[in-house]
């Protein structure tokens, strides 16, 4: 029996009009910006349907075993699968050969143990630093402060590649709260990839979600994490 995705056609039109608006605003080009949507309340199904039919090439896990779960049932071809949930150190192993790119890391023990078992399977991991940038006790992320010298601390580690930064603001009633968390981002974001870095190229800046990225886009976000939104059935 064929099931009817038009719900999904529907959202990712809207999203992809909201991502184009938002861009325009901001006196940017869309194809600055990388959709990725965020899969944790997603079927198998709709992954594929939302990849191979509407184009969505980048997708967000959260949990290592519902990656692990999936995995075999995903159409992989020209999918690259994002891990984007707090990560374990002692579940790196098991997504370490499957995932294009770790957007959560916010420790040095964390990053001794993916360059660990990245070593093993012969690969570079790219990653991307968490930032917290309201604070919160309760999320990951480094502090504002630390990130300078955490980014430097970094280059011993011969299999990590250091792609940028991601964040998650804090969940604002008032949309324009969350300018002040994303520009702040963005602003430590390039400071240490330029001045401390010397990197030449741009960090990606992983940054917004179904709430917020629109606002997340304004301040110069690369990549947003769509979830909610798009797979919402009514």
């Amino acid at each position: 029996m064929d099931i009817n995705y038009s719900y999904l056609d529907e959202n990712v039109g809207r999203i992809k009009s909201k991502i184009a608006a938002a861009a325009k605003r901001a006196n940017r080009q869309e194809s600055e910006i990388t959709l990725m949507s965020a899969v944790k309340s997603a079927t198998a199904e709709e992954i594929n349907y939302i990849h191979k039919a509407l184009g969505i090439n980048d997708i967000g896990e959260n949990r290592v075993q519902q990656l692990l779960e999936r995995w075999d049932k995903l159409d992989k071809e020209g999918l690259r699968v994002h891990f984007i949930g707090s990560l374990q150190t002692n579940k790196v192993k098991h997504i370490i050969d499957k995932v294009y790119m770790i957007h959560s890391l916010d420790s040095e023990r964390l990053a001794a143990e993916i360059d660990k078992q990245a070593k093993k399977h012969g690969i570079i991991a790219n990653v991307l630093v968490e930032i917290n940038s309201g604070g919160e006790e309760n999320k990951g992320g480094i502090a504002y402060e630390d990130a300078e010298g955490f980014c430097l601390d970094l280059a011993r580690f011969e299999n990590i590649r250091l792609c940028g930064f991601m964040t998650m603001a804090p969940r604002c009633e008032n949309k324009e709260d969350y300018f002040a968390y994303f520009g702040k981002t963005r602003e430590t974001a390039e400071y240490i990839w330029k001045n401390v870095l010397g990197r030449a190229d741009k960090p990606i800046i992983s940054m917004g979600m179904s709430e917020s990225y629109e606002e997340a886009i304004e301040c110069g976000a690369g990549m947003v994490r769509v979830g909610r939104s798009m797979f919402a059935k009514e």
